[in-house]
């Protein structure tokens, strides 16, 4: 197996978000209270100057932007520019939105030391290849004070939504050339804390938080989690047409353990954080 080769990753995840980009904003409002709990957390207030990493179709940015008021300024970056245009066209007649956009990688942010009141940066942490170097960025453009406020999957066994796919795509397929971060490796909270203590943040607090799914069949979660999936979303994309629906097959059988009604439930722990610089 080869080893991690860091620049090939952040490729091949922006090719599967920007491929996934327009299923990615239909499927959000799943994850609509999600988001509005961490929006909840970071508090944005009027006239600040609030930074959306991770953004995707920056429904979390508008969020926050129609709190800062006319005197405040949200700034989306992701570092795929499909997920951001699908955002900007989303709230294009939204003018009154104080909202700019900026494709960027995370761990080499584009912008001033003290920059920005807030950072917010939901369920994308375990994404990035080098999560303490953008964790060190985000406190160098925080002005002091400021404040991080992020989300996380919990650990493997509580989020049924990711690591059922994951399974039946470990049962079939060979393992990947590129070894790729686990999504679930910041899941519990003494980890984060650590991770984030290591960049340099003061006081962290975290929550947990229950983001309970349901699917009508398999096919429904399948699609549910490769419109989540990014990289991963790439790679299947590419997969010859029998081996794909063999892996769609594949998941039915796995979902057994989430049957609820004719359909399917899955409850999955997400960790929210709270970190000051």
């Amino acid at each position: 197996m080869s080893a991690f080769d860091a620049e090939r990753f952040k490729a091949n995840e922006r090719a599967g978000f920007n491929r996934i980009a327009g299923r990615y904003l239909a499927a959000a409002t799943a994850r609509q209270a999600l988001q509005q709990a961490l929006v909840e957390l970071a508090a944005p207030a009027p006239g600040e100057h609030i930074l959306d990493l991770a953004s995707g179709p920056c429904l979390l940015a508008a969020d926050a932007a129609a709190r800062v008021g006319d005197d405040g300024l949200v700034v989306a970056s992701d570092i795929a520019e499909a997920m951001l245009a699908c955002g900007r066209d989303a709230f294009a007649s939204d003018d009154h939105r104080p909202m700019t956009y900026c494709a960027a990688d995370a761990e080499t942010l584009p912008f001033a030391d003290d920059r920005f009141d807030l950072v917010t940066l939901g369920l994308g942490l375990f994404i990035l290849p080098d999560p303490l170097a953008a964790l060190t960025e985000v406190r160098r453009v925080l002005v002091p004070g400021g404040r991080l406020a992020l989300s996380v999957w919990g650990p493997a066994d509580a989020v049924p939504l990711i690591s059922h796919a994951q399974a039946c795509i470990a049962r079939l397929l060979p393992p990947p050339r590129v070894p790729r971060p686990s999504v679930f490796r910041f899941g519990e909270a003494p980890v984060l804390r650590r991770l984030l203590a290591d960049a340099g943040f003061g006081t962290t607090d975290t929550t947990d938080y229950r983001l309970d799914c349901r699917f009508a069949d398999a096919a429904e979660y399948w699609q549910a989690f490769l419109d989540l999936a990014g990289g991963a979303a790439e790679a299947i994309a590419r997969l010859p047409e029998a081996v794909g629906r063999k892996l769609a097959d594949e998941v039915a059988h796995e979902l057994r353990p989430c049957r609820a009604g004719e359909g399917y439930a899955t409850s999955n722990r997400v960790l929210l954080a709270l970190a000051c610089k």
